[in-house]
């Protein structure tokens, strides 16, 4: 996959984007999940609303608890965009108050809670059809340099490719 680039005016120039294999929200990954999420500005809340089907099975007809986990996790690390950071989860709770369906319409929405310094504190919650609160969850992300983590993961001259210092 290739991104056109003007550069300052001298042409265009190819830069590669890597692919995106994330579990939770990868459009790339064939056996993720591609939840989608849209920001609601005059809630300042990202928003996904989707269905689990049977293969995220837990307990019968209802969600397995790591793929809860896993959903909230992405929709707090989807606040952290607000600030353009990239941010890790560095330490995460769960609260499951009831059962997460399988196969029915469920709302995951997450907020910012507070900042100071690199730790990002948010916060997320999912919703059955009625409005319900199934599960929430608040994690502390903490904002990291994105050259320096992913640099060897990436194709060799990227950073140049693409601008980065």
């Amino acid at each position: 996959m290739a991104k056109k680039t003007r550069v300052h005016g001298h042409g265009t120039r190819h830069v590669h984007i890597p692919r995106n294999y994330c579990f939770a929200c990868g459009k790339d990954n064939p056996d993720g999940m591609r939840l989608k999420f849209h920001y609601e500005p005059r809630r300042k809340r990202f928003v996904c609303d989707f269905r689990l089907g049977r293969r995220f099975t837990g307990p019968p007809a209802h969600a397995h608890g790591g793929v809860i986990a896993t959903i909230l996790d992405e929709a707090m690390g989807k606040v952290n965009k607000l600030r353009h950071v990239i941010a890790m989860t560095s330490k995460m709770e769960v609260e499951y108050l009831k059962p997460v369906p399988l196969k029915r319409p469920l709302r995951v929405e997450s907020w910012e809670l507070r900042v100071r310094g690199r730790r990002h504190i948010n916060t997320a919650e999912i919703l059955n059809g009625r409005g319900q609160v199934l599960a929430r969850s608040k994690a502390t992300f903490l904002a990291i340099d994105p050259v320096k983590m992913f640099a060897r993961h990436l194709p060799k001259g990227w950073a140049k490719a693409a601008g980065v210092k």
